[in-house]
């Protein structure tokens, strides 16, 4: 048991008999559930309101959504089809299809392009994948000498093809 101050600016203090490590770890316990339960993105909803958006546009929509994917956040891509639109459900499946190719880099399809009512909705999880890495330069081997650098201008060496 340990003599522990809980409320020091009071006058007179206040202290307590505890177990101060049961205390701790408990305290710790009840900090991983929060943070487990807090993790999950909130789903951001894009609308696209006709098929013929422009290149830009769409661009501008895709850089929007890259944002909000690489800070964990789920990503809605919805299309809106007005009027006679409806008799071209493949130029709006087209159009996600060119989203989800964008964004392949930083999600995954979470539920693929569905149609409900005038609506077509995409949805985009994000996807932490690991940064590919990085060869590292072979070092030389100990007492031999290190390459020369070559002069500016020329080009490196070629080794011979081998018979084999």
């Amino acid at each position: 048991m340990d003599l522990v101050e809980v409320a020091p600016t009071a006058r007179p203090p206040v202290c307590r008999i505890m177990d101060y490590g049961k205390w701790r770890y408990q305290q710790r316990k009840k900090e991983d559930r929060g943070r487990t339960t807090g993790r999950s993105g909130q789903l951001k909803e894009l609308k696209l309101r006709t098929v013929k958006i422009g290149d830009h546009d769409l661009q501008i929509k895709i850089d929007h959504a890259r944002g909000f994917l690489l800070e964990g956040n789920k990503v809605q891509f919805t299309l809106q089809f007005r009027g006679r639109e409806m008799a071209h459900m493949d130029l709006g499946r087209g159009l996600l299809t060119r989203v989800l190719t964008s964004l392949t880099d930083v999600s995954r399809v979470e539920r693929a392009p569905k149609v409900e009512g005038r609506r077509m909705t995409l949805v985009l999880q994000p996807d932490h994948k690991p940064a590919p890495a990085k060869p590292k330069p072979a070092a030389p081997a100990a007492g031999t000498p290190a390459a020369a650098p070559a002069p500016a201008g020329a080009s490196a060496p070629v080794a011979a093809p081998t018979a084999g």
